[in-house]
């Protein structure tokens, strides 16, 4: 059974250091991608803007500033408050965003409720996926036979 635990908030999109434009987002966590957190961003066209990185980046963002690449996580203090900038890179573009501290704490702290760190290869079934993947389906019973069962090894054993 999927555990979905979501979180809708607003991010602040950096234009430059005195100016930003809020951008709705959606943190979501499903505990059938437990390694995964995916956010989605409505920035006004039709069509929204889906991210998707390891949670563990988002663990050690929220405390010190981690990542290199694409997605680069860290927690600073804009006007006295505490927010997590989100750097994201892309072939289309580069963005800074910040969201405000608390809210992204307290969902993180509910998706390491429902799958502690350690445990999200639990969540995967891969056991039970293999034994569905490789059991014998109807049929199979003819390819599984022997040819040879049951004739004699020797054709000329008559004479």
């Amino acid at each position: 059974m999927q555990t979905v635990v979501e979180r809708e908030l607003e991010m602040q999109l950096v234009l430059s250091p005195e100016r930003s434009i809020p951008v709705p987002a959606k943190l979501a966590y499903r505990t059938t991608d437990p390694y995964a957190v995916h956010v989605t961003f409505h920035v006004g066209s039709q069509t929204p803007v889906n991210w998707t990185f390891a949670r563990e980046l988002i663990v050690e963002g929220v405390f010190r500033p981690c990542g290199n690449g694409d997605v680069r996580i860290w927690p600073t203090k804009v006007n006295g408050r505490s927010v997590i900038c989100l750097a994201l890179s892309s072939p289309d573009g580069d963005a800074l965003l910040e969201a405000p501290s608390s809210p992204v704490a307290s969902w993180l702290e509910r998706t390491l409720r429902v799958v502690a760190p350690g445990t999200e290869h639990e969540q995967l079934s891969m056991d039970d996926g293999l034994s569905r993947l490789l059991a014998p389906a109807a049929g199979d019973e003819a390819w599984l036979r022997d040819p040879c069962a049951g004739k004699d090894e020797n054709p000329d054993a008559s004479a």
